[in-house]
């Protein structure tokens, strides 16, 4: 059977296995690959809440990864083996449910590493003692491996912290500041938990680290439609900068309104899912021209390392949509991060692989070096040993004639020929 066909045979066998554990309430796992499988696999368990867009994204991408692998042959000669359980942890953090899930895949589903949220995780892989790749509850788990190596070192973050995140923030709007001399911010932002914490940090670091002058704070509540009185008080107070914290629907609207009153305003960063999107330009009808957003290279189609692109492509061609960002975390753990170190290991046995995690140095979809700290998180910025190879970086992309082009950092921004742009209607900018 041609690969192609065989392809084909597996995206069946996906599907019915998939909707068949859905009916009974929980995601079954899925042997791929196509190549006899009576030898013993390497199974990879995926902990995420299912049912909703940011674990299917994880599922998709470590399906894809596992795909690729298998049909090269696997890891040291095994095949990958893909174990999912849903930990249905956006219904309101149902602890029963959320545990139960995980010690499924490890006790029942024996799963040999594992992929997924970290949220109260850590005392559970102490326990078993099972290396688990987080993409997210990162904060906790660095500080536990910190704290006591020899009970957490199983757990290893690939997504930054809170910290970094906010330093990635304020990092991006530096950036900003020396290309548009802009220093009086406004917030616009969802009335939700999820703002709070963001919100309060952005309140002591920008005035304190960089001398931004915090304008005005608007939080509105979910459902919003129309943002007149919002951008009415913001721009009554001369804001140059507006930081929107806004990912759900309503963002159609924010960006309509902020384009059709022409806002003396740059949007800039912050969370604004509508323009962070491929499709953002058609469903804004080209509204969301020179706004920019907080995005991964793999979503905004530009090529930051060699991975970037071929794995967009092969996502889309899999899944028939864009890749998000838990697509790319589940994606290279499976393809890279982890054949890496069980490669240089030699074996899938824990301590030896542990040794090798924390060596790891290689390129991914989202890294020119992705490398482990002392604590299980991820290296982040300039790499001292190669200026051209950066860590992990948090990039921002300017919306421009229909295209995502990078304006932070300022480095990448000049290695794509980019320049920061101002809306065509009358501004500060002038």
């Amino acid at each position: 059977m041609d690969s192609k066909a065989l392809s084909k045979t597996q995206s069946a066998v996906l599907v019915a296995i998939v909707v068949l554990a859905g009916l009974a309430g929980v995601v079954a796992y899925v042997i791929l690959g196509g190549q006899d499988l009576t030898t013993e696999t390497i199974k990879i368990g995926i902990f995420a809440d299912l049912d909703m867009p940011s674990g299917k994204f994880a599922w998709q991408g470590a399906i894809l990864a596992a795909e690729q692998l298998n049909a090269e042959g696997g890891i040291l000669g095994r095949q990958i083996e893909v174990v999912g359980e849903d930990n249905d942890q956006a219904s309101a953090m149902d602890i029963v449910t959320y545990t139960s899930a995980l010690t499924r895949l490890i006790t029942y589903h024996n799963v040999d590493f594992l992929f997924g949220g970290g949220i109260n995780v850590c005392e559970a892989i102490a326990e078993h003692k099972k290396i688990f790749f987080a993409g997210s509850g990162i904060d906790d788990i660095e500080q536990r491996v910190l704290e006591d190596y020899e009970r957490y070192k199983y757990l290893f973050a690939v997504t930054w912290n809170i910290t970094s995140g906010l330093q990635g923030a304020t990092d991006s709007l530096k950036t900003l500041s020396e290309n548009t001399n802009f220093t009086k911010v406004a917030y616009l932002a969802e009335d939700s938990e999820w703002t709070e914490v963001t919100m309060s940090a952005l309140d002591d670091m920008l005035p304190a680290l960089y001398g931004y002058e915090i304008v005005y704070k608007g939080r509105y509540p979910p459902g919003t439609v129309d943002f007149t009185s919002y951008f009415v008080l913001a721009e009554a107070a001369d804001a140059e900068i507006l930081i929107p914290f806004c990912g759900g629907l309503e963002g159609n609207a924010l960006i309509k309104e902020w384009h059709d009153r022409g806002s003396p305003m740059v949007i800039y960063s912050g969370v604004l899912g509508a323009a962070g999107l491929p499709e953002s330009w058609e469903i804004t009808e080209g509204k969301c021209e020179t706004i920019s957003v907080s995005q991964i290279p793999i979503a905004a189609e530009y090529p930051f390392t060699s991975k970037t692109l071929p794995f967009r492509e092969a996502y889309i061609e899999r899944w028939d949509q864009t890749p998000g960002f838990n697509s790319a975390l589940a994606y290279d753990v499976l393809r890279f991060i982890l054949p890496d170190a069980i490669r240089r290991a030699g074996t899938i046995e824990y301590e030896a692989v542990i040794e090798a995690l924390e060596q790891t140095n290689i390129e991914t979809s989202q890294a020119r070096t992705f490398a482990f700290s002392s604590s299980h998180g991820i290296m982040m910025g300039e790499n001292p040993n190669d200026p051209d190879a950066e860590y992990m970086i948090m990039m921002v992309f300017q919306w421009q004639n229909g295209k995502m082009v990078p304006v932070h950092p300022q480095k990448i921004m000049e290695e794509a020929g980019a320049t920061y742009i101002f809306p065509d209607w009358p501004g500060p900018w002038d």
